[in-house]
């Protein structure tokens, strides 16, 4: 082998210096594409993960959007089905009606107003003032007036009476009955003229007036001029003719709107009877929409907690916002009811209506105020975190006084019943008398009675367990038990 054909060995051995590194670019080429394919290969996949990471962000976005919208629609539409649940089951419903209405004549300001009214209209029917100048000579025809203005007290007490008297209960049921009838007539279209007028529901109080005039003929018998005859209608029993009856025992001829009260005037037949029909028609609807719309509202949302805090919130808001809309309409109403005694008496009279309505307007927020609150506090914020650390710790100090109260009690109980044992007797005897007094069911009398019978029990025994451990002779010192030497 010549020299030019020997391997140097200088490129065999290590010299202590690292060789020479080849860069991509400097090699065949292969190395340079590599790079940059899995350079491309990087950026594409930083593009992916970037768009995937949008498209999450903005998909979540969409759904808290989208749950937060269903979360309002479902409050308001709670809110306005429970609306409609009460105007169907109560206003919509003749014997919820007359069941709601069958206490007005007993409220102070709904009797004044109606005793106002009616005693007005006995004046017109009976033309008092003009019988009393008729029957005075006509030197004295100047005492008329002031005679007739006492006499018009003496009336409206009279119609007070009657207005709060259990016979007039049932005339006043039925009366209501009636016009209960005629308004749901009109509003599902089964009729369009009610007592010889369109688009208007009318109380007639002409029953009031017979028992009034009933009872003023037995108090005040020379007033007519002559013993008048008209029908009893205690029974609730209103004769179809009553009208006919009373103008001839009086002998007077009644206008036509005499003693007819309006309570539905609205001048809009079709729109009403329209909105009746919808509500109607639509209320299960409602109902069965609000339970869909929640339930969509936390399958779609990616905070359930946050969405049933939210809808919390929402029912606080569309109850008050119904309620301002009711609390406008009222209003209005009362608006058209002239000042004084009327209003007033009007005022009480949509109270009471709308008590049960109100009452379930004060749940709706209560629910509201509860849901939203414990949403809160079983959030991971850090206020919701230490108000469960500071309850937490509460619990475990009452816990530890109560275990603690307990001890002593079971130590120191009996020994301080035994001392104040007539005392206790006598005040769990008296507390039970006040309670009875408080509390007249005959449920709560029972359990009153089963409570007094378990603490005197509880209080003799342990009185007695203290006695008996009193009286047990200590032990002596040295000595064993018997039979231990």
């Amino acid at each position: 082998m010549t020299a030019s054909e020997r391997v140097p060995t200088d490129t065999a051995q290590p010299t202590g210096e690292d060789p020479p590194r080849t860069r991509p670019d400097e090699d065949t080429g292969v190395g340079a594409d590599e790079l940059a394919r899995l350079r491309a290969e990087v950026s594409d996949l930083h593009a992916r993960l970037d768009t995937r990471a949008r498209r999450a962000s903005a998909l979540a976005a969409g759904r808290r959007a989208t749950a937060a919208v269903l979360v309002v629609l479902t409050a308001f539409a709670l809110v306005t089905s429970v609306v409609g649940v009460w105007a169907a089951t109560t206003v919509l419903n003749t014997d919820r009606w007359v069941s709601t209405v069958a206490p007005l004549p007993r409220n102070p300001q709904i009797a004044a107003a109606v005793a106002e009214y009616t005693t007005t209209q006995v004046f017109q029917a009976v033309d008092v003032e003009q019988r009393l100048r008729s029957v005075l000579p006509a030197q004295a025809g100047f005492i008329a007036g002031p005679v007739s203005g006492q006499l018009r007290g003496v009336v409206r007490s009279t119609v007070t009476d009657v207005l709060q008297s259990d016979r007039f209960a049932r005339i006043w049921a039925e009366l209501n009955r009636r016009a209960h009838q005629r308004a749901l007539a009109i509003l599902n279209g089964e009729s369009t003229v009610v007592i010889g007028r369109e688009n208007r529901v009318e109380i007639d109080l002409l029953p009031l007036i017979n028992q009034v005039l009933r009872e003023l003929s037995t108090q005040l018998p020379t007033l007519f001029g002559r013993q008048i005859a008209l029908p009893d209608l205690s029974s609730g029993a209103i004769p179809d003719n009553l009208r006919l009856r009373v103008q001839d025992a009086l002998g007077v001829t009644l206008p036509e709107n005499f003693a007819r009260f309006t309570v539905y005037d609205s001048g809009q037949l079709w729109t009403a009877q329209q909105a009746v029909a919808a509500a109607k028609r639509n209320l299960v609807l409602a109902v069965i929409g609000a339970v869909v719309l929640l339930v969509l509202a936390l399958v779609v949302s990616p905070r359930r907690r946050r969405s049933l805090l939210q809808l919390g919130l929402w029912l606080v808001v569309a109850a008050v916002a119904v309620t301002v809309v009711l609390r406008a309409v009222r209003n209005q109403l009362l608006l058209q009811v002239p000042d004084g005694v009327y209003r007033e008496g009007v005022a009480e009279t949509l109270t009471i209506v709308f008590a049960l309505l109100r009452t379930r307007g004060v749940q709706i927020i209560v629910i509201g105020v509860v849901l939203a609150s414990v949403m809160y506090l079983i959030g991971p914020g850090r206020g919701p975190t230490r108000l469960r650390r500071g309850l937490a710790a509460g619990l475990r100090a009452m816990a530890r006084g109560v275990r603690t109260g307990a001890r002593v009690a079971a130590a120191q109980g009996p020994g301080w019943a035994a001392r104040h044992l007539d005392a206790l007797r006598v005040g769990g005897v008296v507390v039970a008398a006040v309670l009875a007094l408080l509390l007249s069911s005959w449920a709560s009398l029972l359990l009153i009675v089963l409570t007094l019978a378990a603490f005197e029990v509880t209080v003799t025994v342990a009185a007695r367990s203290d006695r008996a451990r009193s009286r047990t002779p200590a032990p002596v010192p040295g000595i064993g038990p018997a039979g231990a030497h």
